[in-house]
């Protein structure tokens, strides 16, 4: 080794900086791009989760190995040295415990994003477990750092019953939000209509509320978790999305009810086919006779439809061709009338006087 290499450790100590940054640049730039580049590519998710989770870690982590190194040079100060130890130390553990966290979400966003997912993917859930991977790191650095864990403890636990008083409602809404994502009964991109008249598809469930995008207006609606939980909530999309809608239509007296409904459900399967919201498998339109009115006889047309939002359209659609079909057959849609029977009264004699 040179002799000016072993009269000055500085210069070894910066090298090893230098090189370890050096190293990490390039591991990101060449190593994690080019992996990341490929993984887009192809089909499976959990690859891209693997590469985005360890994005910009290898510059921190070379950071450190080249000061780890400079460390192991002599002439360091020993405070110094101790120092640099638990800085390294807070910087490992941190930095690992933040691609648990992203590879945690990553996970629990691919499991949930899944049709069959028994849990919704929702900020709520994502905020729960990056919360335990992060106090699960908290602990292990204090824990290397050597500061004592129990008393801590013992002081949070004092801490979170005052806290708990303090944040009773927020909690109450933190619970509620927790329940409605087990129950499985309001998911992500559900139809909801509650008891209160709001309705829409939900976007997230979050701590403290619910938000939820009306249709067709695409205002947001923020409804508190602890009054979703305790509303009557109409779900229409379960157990399944598809639904039936009705639409009521009468006809004259003198219709012949056999034309009308043969009439009635070739417009309707024709509406249905010509568009692709309408006609979920194995699901055919249907007439249904219901009374007679006052001035016509009354039924009901069942339409199927593949979602909740559907349903605007194909009504449109099929009012205008049913109402040209029935003046091509020359089927009447009566106006509704009432027959007045007037009293013919006499006239009185005028009385007469003496």
């Amino acid at each position: 080794m040179p002799e000016f290499l072993t009269d000055t450790p500085w210069v070894l100590q910066i090298a090893f900086i230098v090189s370890g940054i050096v190293s990490g640049i390039i591991a990101e730039l060449i190593l994690v791009r080019t992996i990341h580049a490929v993984a887009k590519r192809t089909k499976s998710r959990w690859d891209d989760v693997l590469v985005a989770g360890i994005r910009r870690m290898p510059i921190v982590w070379g950071a450190a190995a080249g000061i780890w190194g400079a460390m192991l040079v002599q002439g360091i100060d020993p405070v110094i040295h101790t120092l640099l130890g638990k800085i390294l130390t807070v910087v490992i553990i941190g930095s690992v415990t933040l691609v648990g966290m992203r590879w945690a979400s990553g996970v629990v966003d691919e499991f949930t994003g899944r049709d069959d997912a028994r849990l919704s993917s929702t900020t709520l859930v994502n905020n729960l477990v990056k919360m335990l991977i992060f106090t699960i790191g908290l602990f292990l650095i204090l824990q290397n750092l050597n500061v004592e864990i129990t008393p801590l403890l013992t002081a949070m636990g004092i801490g979170g019953l005052a806290i708990a008083l303090a944040l009773q409602d927020t909690l109450s809404n933190l619970f509620a939000g927790i329940s409605i994502i087990l129950s499985r009964q309001v998911r992500p991109n559900d139809y909801l209509k509650l008891s209160s008249g709001e309705e829409g598809f939900v976007t997230d469930v979050k701590a403290r509320h619910t938000t939820i995008r009306t249709f067709p207006y695409r205002n947001l609606v923020v409804v508190p978790n602890s009054v979703l939980a305790s509303s009557i909530v109409i779900n229409y999309s379960l157990p399944v999305k598809s639904l039936w809608i009705t639409v009521r239509v009468g006809v004259s007296y003198d219709s012949d009810l056999e034309e009308v409904e043969r009439v009635t459900i070739e417009v309707a399967e024709k509406t249905l086919e010509a568009l692709d919201a309408g006609k979920t498998i194995g699901d055919n339109p249907h007439v249904r006779y219901r009374e007679f009115g006052e001035s016509s006889i009354d039924f009901d047309i069942l339409l199927p439809v593949n979602k909740f939002t559907d349903q605007f359209l194909i009504r449109h659609e099929f009012i205008k061709r049913l109402h040209a079909r029935y003046n091509e057959e020359g089927i009447v849609i009566p106006f509704p009338i009432r027959t007045l029977v007037m009293e013919d009264k006499k006239a009185k004699p005028p009385i007469t006087k003496e």
